[in-house]
């Protein structure tokens, strides 16, 4: 029987803690702190993003149970709920996302290699945004419509791995195609988007950063056709053809060809217009890399569903700021523990099983054999599915 040290406290050792304190030094972080540190505070977000907690309330009840052994993990203070209360409302929520951006860039180290279905040696993102709506009387700083609040999450996605590159939290009401000021393109890059990032002059200047992007074009989108290429229609690609704008507004912001691909989507009967400054990849390889841009979605979809980011332990922006970036630094960390111990099994099965084995003293890579996970964990007729989706 192993009688080491809890699974919670081997995960962390894929925490990069010297990393940490610079960025808890950065922004003066633990400067006159007699009780729970940021890392501590760290902690006990992230206990209650692994074990599904609902509110604070409700988190400082279970880390109290579990008293006796959060020395193991690094909480040496006794958890209040008015001390993490005030943490999270006044410390300061940059120390976070520093941190985030951190692990991100160990997990895409990580990534690289992998294989997002095509064969491109290109790194290929997908950017959108998702909005994460909010009570109006309850989060008025968060200013959306007359009636609600909402923030707004602006994702750039590395399709290797699924990792987020770059997020930023920003008002709902700040338009998507805003955030194409803040990135720094990396030259050779393919940029995928939806059609909400079609500015012709912001286009450009990807162009002159040497990156390409692939985006849907609106219907309002006046293109003049200066020659097509020959097609193969049986791929499901209608035309291919090299184009320049016509308003003399949009031409002046984007003074060079050019590429326009029509395709006809055979599974879901819809017609498709993209448009590209890649005039080397195949027509059909375009309309596949923008089918990629999905996962994006998906992303969004799965972060919402399985991190706690719909319903928060504070009402000021700092607190709502703090939560999210805890969640997708807690995201981030269990990808870098599946990918360092070669784990098959999906996310969110990993999360699940460390929800009710976070305090367990358990080799953490035994908990993932399957054969020793069915073995210790199935009683009855009550089988938790370690490959689900």
């Amino acid at each position: 029987m192993y009688e080491g040290r809890i699974v919670f406290s081997q995960l962390l050792d894929f925490l990069p803690r010297k990393s940490f304190r610079t960025c808890v030094k950065r922004y003066n972080g633990n400067h006159r702190i007699r009780s729970l540190t940021c890392y501590e505070q760290f902690l006990c977000m992230a206990f209650a993003q692994l074990t599904y907690r609902d509110s604070l309330r409700d988190t400082v009840s279970c880390l109290r149970a579990m008293q006796r052994k959060l020395h193991h993990v690094g909480i040496q203070s006794k958890v209040a709920r008015s001390t993490l209360a005030d943490a999270n409302e006044k410390r300061d929520w940059r120390i976070y996302c520093d941190f985030a951006q951190v692990l991100i860039g160990h997990a895409r180290k990580l990534y690289a290699n992998d294989d997002f279905g095509l064969q491109l040696d290109e790194t290929v993102y997908a950017l959108d945004a998702s909005t994460i709506d909010l009570c109006r009387s309850v989060f008025p700083w968060a200013r959306f419509r007359t009636t609600k609040s909402g923030i707004k999450l602006h994702t750039l996605l590395d399709l290797r791995g699924n990792i987020p590159s770059f997020i930023s939290i920003t008002d709902a009401k700040v338009h998507d195609v805003n955030i194409l000021d803040e990135l720094f393109p990396e030259p050779g890059s393919i940029y995928v988007m939806d059609r909400a990032y079609l500015d012709f002059e912001r286009l450009h200047r990807l162009q002159r950063e040497l990156a390409f992007f692939i985006l849907r074009t609106k219907r309002n989108t006046q293109l003049r056709r200066l020659y097509s290429a020959p097609v193969d229609k049986s791929t499901g690609v209608m035309c291919d053809q090299t184009v320049r704008p016509v308003v003399a507004k949009s031409g002046n912001a984007y003074p060079e060809n050019l590429r326009r691909i029509k395709y006809y989507d055979l599974e879901t009967g819809k017609h498709l217009t993209f448009l590209t400054n890649h005039f080397e990849l195949e027509a059909r390889t375009v309309a596949d890399l923008y089918k990629c841009r999905w996962q994006v979605e998906l992303f969004f979809k799965w972060i919402k569903q399985h991190l706690r980011i719909k319903k928060f332990f504070g009402v000021s922006e700092t607190a709502v700021k703090t939560q999210i970036w805890v969640a997708i630094s807690v995201y981030v960390l269990v990808a870098i523990m599946k990918k360092r111990l070669k784990l098959e099994q999906s996310l969110y099965t990993i999360l699940q099983v460390l929800s009710i084995t976070l305090f367990e003293k358990t080799l953490i890579s035994w908990v993932f054999n399957e054969s020793n996970y069915n073995n210790e964990f199935t009683t009855g007729h009550i089988q938790l599915n370690l490959f689900g989706s």
